[in-house]
């Protein structure tokens, strides 16, 4: 076992492990690459910009309004466009949906920042 591991970087953990090219923490669960992350560190998280579909920088606790149709998967109607959306955060989603928001009548979502402008 390697004793010159870095701690993890989200909760300070020392107890990391290797696991192919990553590095684990076992506590909180949190990989990443070591040379990768440690240069960069929290300050990339930091510094990551997320604009809408017109260049706008979007924040956590904006409203947006979507600007296209949206076909919503298991709903027989989808999202209008039009429709405002309140008080979103900002994520590291899936297939680059980065807003995790309630829209009224569906429920919890993530969209992606290209469908939406800044209210």
């Amino acid at each position: 076992m390697n004793e010159n591991l870095p701690p993890c970087p989200k909760c300070s953990c020392e107890y990391t492990y290797e696991m192919n090219a990553l590095v684990v923490c076992p506590e909180c669960g949190h990989e990443w690459v070591p040379g990768e992350n440690s240069a960069q560190g929290a300050g990339a998280a930091a510094e990551k910009v997320v604009k809408d579909a017109v260049g706008n920088v979007l924040q956590d606790g904006d409203s947006v309004v979507v600007v296209k149709a949206l076909k919503v998967k298991g709903s027989p109607a989808g999202i209008k466009a039009g429709t405002k959306v309140r008080n979103i955060r900002l994520v590291d989603g899936v297939d680059g949906h980065d807003i995790d928001c309630k829209v009224d009548g569906f429920g919890a979502m993530q969209l992606k920042s290209s469908v939406v402008k800044k209210a």
